[in-house]
């Protein structure tokens, strides 16, 4: 598993992002799609990415006197895992969550920059829902809506299929007083 600071570098994650989904990408490919990213900066970042196993190398071919590769991501190591999230300080948490809700925005913002973005039409969507649950119900919470996401991941480009973003933050609401409702 991936450690924090690693994952939740601000051009990492968007590198990450725009790999997920999109099958395999070469780095020319993301610096199209990531143009504000400077070509050594986006070099210097899939090497790390790749370094640390969170990328690999699905084809390579020779072009120009250089080595083409192509990328993905390998969603299971892509994952700050409960050890990792377990020794995070507050502060630490704070400044993830930061990049985490600064990464959503660029995506947004990215969309609505198009000429041809049509948010009313294409299903953009962005709401807070509250579930009550128990500690122990919390877990399952969790696992169906990975699931839920999970099966959908698998599908690739074509038959009309449009790539969609999907970003999820679980937060507790200390501030409703726990289980108890007033009458």
């Amino acid at each position: 598993m991936a450690t924090v600071n690693l994952l939740l570098h601000p051009v990492r994650m968007r590198i990450l992002q725009t790999l997920v989904g999109a099958g395999e990408l070469t780095t020319a490919q993301l610096r199209e799609r990531l143009p504000d990213v400077s070509p050594a900066s986006m070099y210097r970042h899939v090497a790390t990415l790749t370094q640390a196993g969170i990328l690999e190398v699905v084809h390579e071919r020779p072009v120009r006197g250089t080595v083409e590769r192509s990328y993905r991501v390998r969603q299971d190591e892509a994952l700050v895992d409960e050890e990792a999230r377990a020794g995070m300080t507050k502060d630490d948490h704070r400044q993830a969550f930061t990049v985490f809700t600064g990464a959503m925005m660029a995506d947004l913002d990215r969309y609505l920059s198009r000429d041809d973005a049509d948010p009313p039409h294409e299903g953009v969507l962005y709401r807070q829902g509250a579930v009550w649950v128990t500690p122990e119900e919390f877990p399952g919470l969790v696992e169906e809506l990975e699931e839920l996401v999970a099966r959908r991941t698998g599908h690739t480009p074509g038959d009309g299929r449009i790539r969609h973003i999907v970003s999820l933050a679980l937060v507790p609401d200390k501030t409703t007083g726990g289980g108890h409702q007033a009458p």
